[in-house]
Formats: C-alpha cells, structure tokens, sequence
C-alpha cells in the first residue's frame, strides 16, 4: 500500500472520501433503485413505478462530459457547479427524443483526489439529478497520476431514461411552415470553451475578473454559467402543444445539431436577427474575428434548444416559454439555412 501511495494512489484516502458520500447520494434515490453506493453495478427495477402505465418502454442512454469548462473551473478553483452542468446537459440529451430520466452514473478522473474538490463536483451531481428526479446510483472515481497532471480532472456522465414507443420524437412528422421556437441559453453552456479561452485568456490576455462591453457579470460568472435544464419547460409545453421536433444545441451549434432531427425533404430556414445575440457571443465573434457561419457551428450563440411546432400551436408555445420565434420548416434537403431580417421585415 505504501509503495502504491509513493506512486501517487492513495488508496486509503480514495476511501475514507467515498464512504462519505452514501448519504448525499441516497437524497436522490428513487423506489426502483435496489443497491447502495460502492457495489459493483447499480440495480435498478424495471417492474416498479417508472415505468408503470407504458404499454410498450424503450430506454434512451446518452453520455458526455463538460469539455473544457473543466479549465475555467479550474482557474477559478470552482467545482460546485461543474456536476449539474453536466447532468444537465444530459437531461437534455435524451429529454429531446421524449424520455424521461431514470438514473444517473458519473465518471472522475483526477491525478490526484482532492476531498474538498470531490465533494464540490459531486454536491452537483447530485443538485442536477434532484431537480428532474433521476437517481445517482453509481459512479467511478479513478486516480490515474502519470495520464492526468497536477489538478487535472476529467468529469464524464451517464444518463438513462425511458420514454413510450408511440411518443419517440423523431422529428418523422416536421413539415413546412412548421415553427423554429429557440430557447435562450444562459451562456456557453458546455460547448466552444477551447475556443473561448484561446481567445480570452490566450489572444486578449483577460482575466476571471475582467469585464467585457455590454455585461455586469464578470468574465468569470459569465463562462460558469450553468447550463440549463430545459426538461421542466419541455414537459409543460408537452401539455399544451404537439411537439414535433427537439434539437439540443451543444457543439456543433444551430448549423449541426437541428439537421440530426430534419426530415431529408426539409431545410430550417433561421433568422439570425429574430433574437439579440448576447454580449458575450458578441464579443467572441468580434475579437476572435470568427466570420461567416462559423459563429453558429461553434457557439450557440444564445439558443440552447429548439422546439419545432405547427404554426397553430407556436403562439402558446412562445407565451408560455417566453422564447423566441427564429425561422420556419422549408421544403429542402436536410439542412440549416441562416438568413438575416431584420425584425418586421
């Protein structure tokens, strides 16, 4: 063990930390799950209450990280936020197609394990998964020196959920002049920070307290925004409106992400004047001189998701989620088309 400690694993103190968690853990825990933290697989039942009233359960898993949101963490020495960023961007994933999550499983990778760190990410974890009821019933922590340095960490997640058959969203059912409903994002959510950072902190040689033209947050406040969680909105728009489509807008941007949901007979014809970009995406575009389409490839550039919806239903749906109208289903060939009108035009 000592020689194992001299290597830079310490596993004594591996778990003395994870023997702590069980507790905060166990606020998430749903009645289907049938295991306690620290085995060897997390049991969860599938004759219980999820899935209660489905005539015919199909599961959705979805698994990501954070990118490199984890540096502005770490330059901030930051974590508590780090965890719901991810579990959110996970909920919204698989909320997309539909499905509701079941549960939840984490991965860390660090050179080292920090306990105050550890505890950070994981009261995340746990904050994300309380809000939409999902439970955290495992997780790994690895300490790898050697492949990760210093204070490096790598945060990754799982998510799995269930949805009914019938109600898959597949986006089979978007015809033209169908409606493009873009929701606001709170920032950069989980996406373009290699880029961000390159031109922040790289090029401009700006700071976590710095501020840019246009914002009162600081620089900071702004790049740890947490990435929101849009499946309490989308169930209530569920009950007004017949959704036809969900694009989550995660790298790749409006460009990439909305054809993964368009019929091959079909274009998204967006005007990128219907909505005010934030300063931030503003000033990235400007200073990183980042021209053409490239801006909406990389960054969402203020819309973390799409909702496609008859022209019948949009105006219920922009009242209720205060969103915005950004263009409209054309006859096409699977593809993004970005317009600028001005609006009224």
């Amino acid at each position: 063990m000592k020689k194992y400690s001299a290597a830079g694993v310490d596993v004594d103190l591996g778990n003395q930390v994870k023997s702590g968690i069980g507790k905060i853990v166990a606020s998430t825990r749903r009645p289907e799950v049938l295991s306690a933290i620290g085995g060897f697989g997390g049991l969860f039942s599938a004759k219980m209450g999820a899935f209660k009233g489905l005539k015919d359960p199909v599961l959705v898993s979805s698994i990501d990280g954070v990118g490199t949101k984890l540096r502005v963490a770490e330059m901030a020495d930051r974590h508590d936020t780090i965890g719901e960023d991810l579990v959110n961007h996970c909920v919204n994933d698989i909320a997309v197609t539909g499905a509701e999550p079941l549960f939840f499983l984490d991965y860390v990778g660090t050179a080292k394990l920090e306990p105050a760190r550890f505890q950070a990410i994981l009261g995340g974890l746990v904050r994300g998964c309380k809000k939409v009821g999902a439970a955290l019933i495992g997780g790994e922590t690895a300490q790898m020196p050697g492949l990760y340095h210093g204070t490096d960490y790598d945060l990754v997640g799982t998510i799995v959920g269930v949805v009914e058959r019938k109600k898959i969203l597949d986006g089979k059912t978007i015809r033209p002049g169908d409606i493009l409903i873009g929701l606001p994002s709170s920032g950069l959510h989980t996406n373009g920070y290699s880029l961000a950072r390159s031109i922040l902190f790289d090029k401009l040689k700006l700071t976590l307290d710095s501020h840019i033209p246009g914002e009162k947050k600081s620089l900071g406040e702004l790049l740890l925004a947490v990435h929101i969680n849009y499946l309490p909105l989308l169930r209530k728009v569920h009950q007004i409106a017949k959704v036809k489509g969900l694009a989550h807008i995660t790298g790749g941007g409006l460009i990439d992400n909305l054809p993964r949901i368009l019929p091959k007979t079909v274009d998204a014809r967006i005007n990128i004047e219907s909505w005010a970009i934030p300063p931030l995406f503003q000033y990235l575009v400007n200073e990183g001189d980042i021209v053409g389409a490239e801006p909406y490839q990389v960054f969402n550039m203020g819309i973390g998701m799409v909702i496609v919806v008859s022209r019948a239903d949009a105006p219920k749906v922009l009242k209720l989620t205060k969103g915005h109208a950004i263009g409209k289903i054309i006859k096409g060939k699977g593809q993004v088309q970005l317009h600028a009108d001005p609006p009224g035009h």
